[in-house]
């Protein structure tokens, strides 16, 4: 069974009774980031909006994170407690140590964010628990760790740790993502609920668009994004439309390799990478743009792109788990299989300001249906159904 939200918000009442009657009144997360952390991605977006509803609804939520610089070791965020301690790769023993030892306090459930490297919470942890689970981290390995280390963390990933969850509820973003996870890392295919992620309120149409054609690429710049093959599929796209820009919203370990391809291009007058913005610049780059793009290799969903959905702006993607049900195909903007692709639909929508319009619409339909009101309800009911079952 496969549990998923239909569409339609959910007033808060839902959660509050939904918490009130579940027995679970004290919640600790595990996860590898914290939501402030200057390398915060989805993963950290995802877990806030979740656990800060929880605590809205009544519920102590402690967060249990690694350190980051310029981060207080303990802190608060929208009632729920953070605690940051470890560095990227002991945050793993040392939160595990903490859990087993009652560091944290007392807890009835517990959460695990499973982001690469699982936590094995069904090994040491006992009484009602579940993993949020966004992705198959097959393809990354290489892209983060020398390649004896990569190896090591892939096995890991898909072989070792797996048989552990079997009787453990996974939470997942997509069908698609579910379909990955079930073939890659063998997981019990009714232990797997899919639960779509929402889109915050503040993303709403307006402002004007660039006067010149633009498009927007937001995310953590890393190597598995592929933000090289973006700048130089829009290399391209300028051969039919030559006053097009390109916008790169964010940062990560591959920004220094990113200017040297624009460099090498000789894309210092049409390619801008803007580093980290905030909220009211990210929500201004989705208005002004012509159309958002990915050309990720991997993910469990695709935020930016149902984020600039509901702002009206259309996507161009590729075809991966995870983007598979963030964009509506034909709807709300348009799947590629490769490069010559992503070429083809860029300069189709740049160029085709009725196709663009009707893509703008569609997205915007589209985008209504997330509702992080909903992701997090939905989620804390496969939590809760834990509690029936033990």
């Amino acid at each position: 069974m496969v549990a998923e939200h239909s569409a339609g918000r959910l007033p808060a009442g839902d959660l509050d009774a939904l918490a009130s009657s579940s027995g679970i009144r004290r919640v600790h997360v595990l996860a590898w980031r914290d939501f402030d952390d200057p390398e915060a991605g989805g993963s950290e977006i995802h877990a806030h909006q979740v656990v800060r509803r929880w605590a809205a609804a009544g519920l102590e939520v402690t967060v249990r994170t690694s350190g980051a610089p310029g981060l207080a070791e303990q802190g608060s965020r929208d009632s729920y407690r953070v605690i940051r301690r470890g560095g990227r790769y002991t945050v793993f023993p040392r939160a595990v140590v903490a859990e087993l030892v009652g560091r944290h306090g007392p807890r009835d459930a517990i959460v695990e964010i499973w982001n690469g490297v699982p936590f094995l919470t069904p090994v040491w942890a006992h009484g009602p628990r579940m993993v949020l689970l966004h992705h198959h981290h097959g393809l990354l390995w290489p892209t983060v760790l020398p390649p004896v280390a990569a190896q090591l963390g892939s096995l890991f990933e898909r072989r070792l740790a797996p048989p552990f969850y079997r009787s453990t509820p996974v939470v997942t973003l997509s069908k698609s993502s579910r379909v990955e996870l079930c073939e890659a890392l063998h997981l019990n295919g009714e232990q797997v609920h899919v639960v779509e992620p929402g889109v915050d309120e503040r993303f709403v149409p307006g402002g004007s668009r660039s006067v010149e054609p633009l498009v927007v690429v937001a995310g953590r710049l890393a190597p598995y994004k592929r933000v090289d093959m973006l700048i130089e599929a829009v290399e391209l796209v300028r051969e039919k439309i030559p006053e097009v820009r390109l916008e790169v919203i964010g940062t990560g370990d591959a920004e220094g390799d990113l200017r040297r391809t624009a460099a090498r291009l000789g894309a210092g007058s049409w390619v801008r990478i803007r580093g980290r913005v905030d909220d009211d610049g990210l929500l201004d780059a989705y208005r002004r743009a012509w159309v958002v793009a990915s050309a990720s290799s991997s993910e469990g969903w695709g935020m930016t792109l149902t984020e600039a959905a509901r702002c009206g702006t259309p996507s161009v993607a590729t075809r991966i788990p995870g983007h598979m049900d963030a964009i509506a195909d034909g709807i709300s903007g348009f799947l590629v299989e490769d490069r010559t692709e992503l070429v083809g639909r860029l300069t189709e929508i740049l160029s085709n300001p009725l196709l663009r319009d009707r893509l703008g619409a569609g997205a915007r339909e589209w985008s209504n249906r997330f509702d992080w009101q909903r992701t997090a309800t939905e989620a804390f009911r496969v939590l809760a159904s834990t509690v029936r079952d033990r």
